[in-house]
């Protein structure tokens, strides 16, 4: 296959790997995918299939590996689902593992990363319970949205790389049925949860998990196991997963379900469910209906990520009797999430951070406004980027405004985005238009529409 250009320059070539077989048994199962009735193509992300080598695919070939799932020449001999446990609400299960999708591929993007090809809706599995292993199309089109809109506002997430609808009628009970269905393939940065972990905790199952550890740190962490691996691997998972909540609360976003097995050892976003970006800056939004007490929360997503991190630290106790290092490298969540939300928040302004503890000033100061007026999240970025503030805010925002301007812009508002009425929102009201359009008129513009004008947004911000 022909070198193929990624965005930044390089020449991003396919680069096979099959990394995960050295785990072998007990991670995964050898699984077969479903065969649909048809094979429409509806997205297909250009952009990544450039930078991992897969841009010169035809439609014709993209529909073979991506959702008749011919295996990609010299990685993975077949799907593999992958085991795992983990808390869902603070309830333990361990029944569930990969249950509706399967570890396709790995290969190595054009900055030389390990990246997995992962399905969802791909068929049963082991794991499947009493589900039919599909998924719904609009499950699939909501997945696009979360996942360029994070992309473009700087939050570490998996990539929507393809769906194809795939002509079966399906039926849920929490939306209006028969619904038609789809094949969705992500591209991430490893699949390994927290719940991989607890998985092998539960089953007592030490050699596997040191393993695991060394296979996390050298494909993910670029590090070779030292003294004590498991605390080495905690202290970088407490560091991504914070960066993640910071990143989570500047964007605005809610994940809804931050269950331990949604909880990537990267401290990357993914698995989308019940997502909704946050209108105002409002601590108890919910974004999943069956989230009754709030647990997952706008306002509480960093206490939920910090407990699934715990939840690591106790697992690990497995292969390590050193339990103050343990609680010494889970402690470096708060701190870490403080300068995360720090970063995440200034970038998202196009600012540059000064001293800690005036730029967390800046922060609280615009998050307590906000709170206050419930202006819109996006407004507000939009309306300050580049440090320069408006005269018609609410005096709520008058200590935040005034010290605007001590802090160094990162990039000026020169990109015509910057001259729009509006900023580049993604509220539920616009998501359920553009499926309407979908569902109604088979009208696929709409959504075609956003993701370039996402786009546009994300090249004005970066």
């Amino acid at each position: 296959m022909a070198p193929q250009a990624s965005p930044e320059g390089r020449k991003a070539i396919f680069t096979p790997e099959r990394a995960i077989e050295a785990l072998d048994k007990p991670f995964y199962d050898a699984v077969a995918p479903a065969e649909f009735p048809k094979a429409t193509l509806r997205f297909r992300n250009q952009r990544w299939a450039e930078r991992v080598g897969l841009g010169g695919l035809s439609d014709a070939q993209w529909l073979r590996h991506f959702a008749r799932f011919e295996p990609l020449p010299d990685s993975l001999e077949g799907p593999l689902a992958l085991r795992y446990h983990g808390h869902q609400f603070r309830v333990y299960n361990p029944e569930i593992g990969d249950g509706r999708g399967f570890l396709f591929a790995q290969l190595r993007d054009d900055r030389g990363r390990l990246l997995d090809l992962a399905t969802k809706g791909s068929g049963q599995t082991p794991y499947s319970r009493f589900g039919d292993g599909r998924l719904t199309l609009k499950g699939g089109v909501r997945e696009i949205l979360a996942t360029e809109m994070l992309e473009a506002l700087g939050v570490e997430t998996s990539k929507t790389f393809s769906l194809v609808e795939t002509g079966e009628q399906l039926h849920r009970g929490d939306e209006p049925s028969p619904t038609r269905s789809s094949v969705l393939v992500r591209l991430s940065h490893g699949h390994i949860r927290i719940g991989t972990f607890q998985r092998l905790a539960y089953h007592d199952e030490g050699e596997a998990m040191g393993r695991l550890v060394e296979y996390c740190l050298r494909h993910f962490y670029g590090e070779e196991p030292g003294e004590a691996p498991a605390v080495q691997l905690l202290a970088h998972v407490a560091r991504r997963t914070a960066r993640l909540a910071g990143q989570y609360m500047a964007a605005g976003f809610v994940h809804g379900v931050l269950n331990s097995d949604n909880i990537n050892v990267t401290g990357e976003s993914f698995d989308y469910g019940p997502w909704r970006f946050a209108p105002s800056w409002e601590p108890g939004f919910t974004a999943a209906y069956f989230d009754r007490s709030g647990l997952y929360a706008f306002g509480r997503q960093p206490e939920a990520i910090f407990w699934d991190v715990m939840q690591l630290a106790a697992s690990l106790r497995l292969i390590t009797g050193d339990e103050d290092a343990l609680t010494g490298a889970m402690n470096l969540f708060p701190d870490a999430y403080q300068a995360a939300l720090v970063e995440a928040f200034f970038w998202r302004l196009g600012l540059v951070p000064g001293e800690p503890e005036e730029s967390m000033a800046l922060v609280q100061a615009a998050a307590s406004a906000l709170d206050e007026t419930k202006q819109s999240i996006d407004r507000f970025f939009f309306d300050c980027f580049g440090g320069i503030a408006p005269r018609t805010y609410p005096k709520a925002f008058d200590g935040a405004l005034s010290v605007l301007g001590q802090f160094a812009p990162r990039k000026t508002r020169v990109h015509a985005y910057w001259r729009d009425h509006e900023p580049c929102s993604m509220l539920i009201d616009e998501v359920e238009a553009i499926w309407s359009a979908i569902d109604q008129r088979d009208d696929w513009k709409p959504l075609n529409d956003k993701v370039l004008a996402i786009r546009r947004m994300g090249e004005a911000l970066a």
